[in-house]
């Protein structure tokens, strides 16, 4: 008998993913669509819109993505998981049958809920403290909403669903719902589900994990027509990763391995709702064209409590946008910014109102993101990007119809005002706590019309350390000649957000230079390297299997997320600046390096 394998398609790796996704992914022998929509900006912004709309409050592309293939998807039995029914689920529910009615199809439609903490939280209001920051709850919040398991997504399917809808849950747990329903795995049978959770992983970012954003990007073809992932899983845990033929990207151990350690943290320790995986053992092996197996991850039991992001409202922003072009542009534009801040700041005295509660200036095109590691002051083209957030929205429109004066009152080269005189935007914040499963309750399931059942999740105790890998020692010092060179010869990287902390993977392009990456991209040397940009602890998490090495800068994104006035709000780039850094090897290594 054939062994059973399941073909899982990642068809959307965010909300305004391209609609080319799931017909692509239809030219393949895929048995699920899984779905990813949501972070905490979009909740807020689904949030706002519900209040606007009681039939809003997830993103309509989700519906609007599916209708045109909705047939096929049912003829041919496929299904779909997806966490698109964001603040709203009940109404994504009903959107989804509408148009099931309006085709002709009969399919059935499951929600899962329990993700929304909102009215519970004057109850929790007394004990809940922000995980980093130790901060007590605004006084009023957005969201709220706990990232919960796979468990009733599984439990949805046990029941028949087609097509199963959540709120909020852990982007890993789609697949792993999945996996849990088609191979029988038991809720402690722990290695299974962080494997099932790192198929969920992979494939949540969509083309990320098939040569998307790849440090060689240079390699990558075809990035007009680039592959969506299929991972096709097995009862063992592990799964090839490949992407539908005639596509463009790369899958190859490289592209993946930035993936699985994109945003984990610790690789030993990745805290989700149902395990805590382990990734440092994870194996990579190119197995055809394309084609890259994936197997080796551990679990552990999971904590006794959900991860909660919640979201409110900390004043107004505005963002203009200045192009200034010629000699001196840098120094016209620091200029121009600081007239425009003068003259905001005498018409709110005149009309009594306070200052900025906090004002940014970067000049694009003069390296602004490397902030006191810029190079490129004399560059002759530059957007002046000036960020100002105010408690009053009054003081934002203020500033905002002064713009209109800067090409005729300041610097000569000022072509105008790019994109138009900015209009008031909230500012919202991200809160993260913890709640106890226990006082969270238990997730509750419908499907079609049916009345609603709860889907019970085992509770553990107790904190889940770090586990150990054995010690490898660095690389003794050379003895003889050196030569610096850019980490790039060496690794390749990716990095991303963890709220305010960046995460940066640093793979070796080939096992033996793990020693010299241990020895000479250490946490200190790291930190030196953002110095300016940086401004809290650096830590080095090791995953041996994958020859990498995960770094966590805190207090790195000026807030990070929404809240951050960063044009890299979120540390995209700091893996590639990463690799700018130098470091010293034998001189037989560079000189092997350059052949």
């Amino acid at each position: 008998m054939a062994e059973k394998v399941i073909n899982i398609g990642g068809a959307s790796g965010a909300w305004g993913d391209s609609p080319m996704a799931i017909p692509q992914l239809l030219t393949a022998d895929v048995h699920y669509l899984m779905m990813d929509y949501l972070a905490e900006v979009t909740m807020s912004l689904l949030a706002r819109a519900r209040m606007k709309d009681a039939n809003a409050g997830f993103p309509p592309d989700f519906v609007a993505y599916l209708k045109p293939h909705l047939a096929e998807i049912a003829r041919r039995r496929i299904r779909v998981v997806s966490n698109g029914g964001a603040v709203n689920p009940q109404g994504a529910k009903r959107a989804l049958e509408a148009l099931c009615a309006e085709l002709g199809l009969s399919l059935k439609i499951a929600v899962v809920e329990g993700d929304d903490v909102m009215a519970r939280i004057d109850q929790l209001r007394e004990t809940t403290r922000e995980a980093s920051t130790g901060e007590k709850l605004p006084p009023k919040l957005l969201t709220a909403n706990a990232y919960l398991g796979a468990l009733p997504i599984a439990a949805a399917l046990d029941r028949g669903a087609d097509i199963v809808i959540t709120g909020r849950c852990a982007d890993s747990a789609l697949a792993l719902g999945i996996l849990i329903h088609e191979f029988g795995w038991s809720a402690d049978d722990y290695d299974k589900l962080a494997a099932g959770s790192l198929v969920g992983h992979i494939l949540e970012c969509g083309p990320q994990s098939t040569g998307g954003v790849h440090t060689d990007w240079d390699k990558v073809p075809g990035w007009e027509n680039i592959g969506y992932p299929v991972a096709s899983c097995r009862i063992d845990g592990s799964f090839v990763l490949w992407k539908p033929d005639s596509t463009g990207g790369l899958i190859v151990p490289a592209t993946v391995a930035e993936q699985v350690l994109y945003e984990v943290g610790d690789p030993a320790a990745y805290m989700l709702p149902d395990v805590v995986a382990d990734f440092t053992q994870v194996k990579l092996e190119q197995v055809g064209d394309n084609r890259v197996r994936v197997s080796g991850a551990k679990g552990h039991p999971p904590t006794s409590q959900y991860k909660v992001s919640a979201t409110f409202q900390d004043g107004w922003r505005g963002v203009a946008a200045v192009p200034i072009v010629g000699t001196d542009a840098v120094a016209k534009a620091e200029r121009t910014a600081e007239a425009l801040l003068a003259r905001a700041r005498m018409l709110f005295r005149q009309r009594q109102l306070p200052d900025f509660t906090a004002t940014h200036t970067e000049v694009l095109g003069s390296e602004s993101a490397y902030g006191p590691k810029a190079r490129a002051r004399h560059t002759r083209e530059v957007l002046l990007r000036l960020v100002v957030d105010h408690a009053d929205r009054e003081a934002i429109d203020i500033f905002a119809r002064e713009l209109g004066s800067v090409g005729i009152s300041f610097a000569q080269g000022t072509t105008g005002i790019f994109s138009g005189r900015p209009k008031p935007t909230p500012v919202v914040r991200l809160f993260t706590f913890f709640v106890d499963k226990a006082v969270l309750g238990a997730p509750k399931v419908q499907i079609g019309d049916d009345d609603p059942f709860i889907v019970g999740v085992p509770i553990q105790g107790g904190y889940i350390a770090s586990a150990e890998t054995a010690a490898v020692p660095a690389a003794a010092a050379p003895d003889g000649p050196t030569v610096d060179v850019d980490l790039r010869s060496l690794a390749v990287a990716r990095s991303g957000d963890k709220g305010n902390s960046s995460n940066i993977a640093i793979i070796a392009r080939d096992p033996k230079y793990v020693p010299l990456l241990r020895r000479e991209v250490t946490p200190e040397k790291m930190a030196a390297h953002f110095e300016g940009l940086v401004h809290g602890s650096v830590t080095r998490f090791e995953a041996p299997g994958l020859h990498a090495f995960n770094f966590l800068l805190e207090d790195a994104l000026g807030g990070g997320g929404m809240a951050s006035r960063r044009i890299d709000p979120q540390g995209k780039a700091f893996g590639q600046m990463a690799l700018e850094m130098k470091i010293r090897v034998p001189r037989a290594v560079a000189q092997e390096l350059e052949r």
